[in-house]
């Protein structure tokens, strides 16, 4: 009997311990969709600045990025896992209207040696980083195309299905 009350005292210190909150360090749905700040203070009106990050579990965070028309944006990659360039490559990718996303990356599968930018699509880019590996930064400079929605992704083999989002012209 001693035994049970002391286990059940044991429990309760426990959880009054605690302080009865629950604590999770899982994202909800709205966590991972909700764009961060994404563009320079005010003083600047003519550039934003966007951060944008990328890890071995082939996710940006972010998925909607929103600049003004004829903005100087200027985008930073960052890789934020571990695993090697070879093995979980990451890029971006800003197409132009119109391109098929998925037609663009089934044709990047064979372009390796082009930054997973197939030749002869060129055009079909507005601008994109190099591919970088693990712990590395890539940035890339372009002025913002016209009024309208835009695709990015990852062209590295396999990504663009989960590593892709909209890029929106106000």
């Amino acid at each position: 009997m001693k035994k049970t009350i002391f286990t059940f005292a044991t429990i309760a210190l426990l959880f009054s311990a605690c302080g009865g909150k629950k604590t999770t360090t899982e994202n909800t749905q709205d966590d991972i969709n909700t764009p961060a700040e994404n563009t320079a203070p005010a003083q600047n009106s003519n550039e934003a600045i966007i951060a944008i990050s990328a890890g071995d579990d082939m996710k940006y965070d972010r998925t909607e990025i929103k600049v003004k028309e004829g903005q100087t944006v200027k985008l930073t990659l960052t890789h934020i896992g571990k695993a090697p360039v070879a093995t979980m490559g990451h890029n971006f990718v800003l197409l132009a209207q119109g391109v098929s996303p998925d037609n663009f990356s089934r044709e990047a599968v064979n372009a390796k040696d082009n930054d997973y930018i197939p030749k002869g699509m060129e055009k079909d880019v507005i601008a994109h980083t190099k591919t970088i590996g693990g712990g590395e930064t890539a940035s890339v400079e372009f002025k913002a195309p016209s009024k309208g929605t835009y695709d990015f992704l990852c062209s590295f083999p396999g990504h663009f299905v989960m590593m892709k989002g909209k890029f929106i012209v106000e």
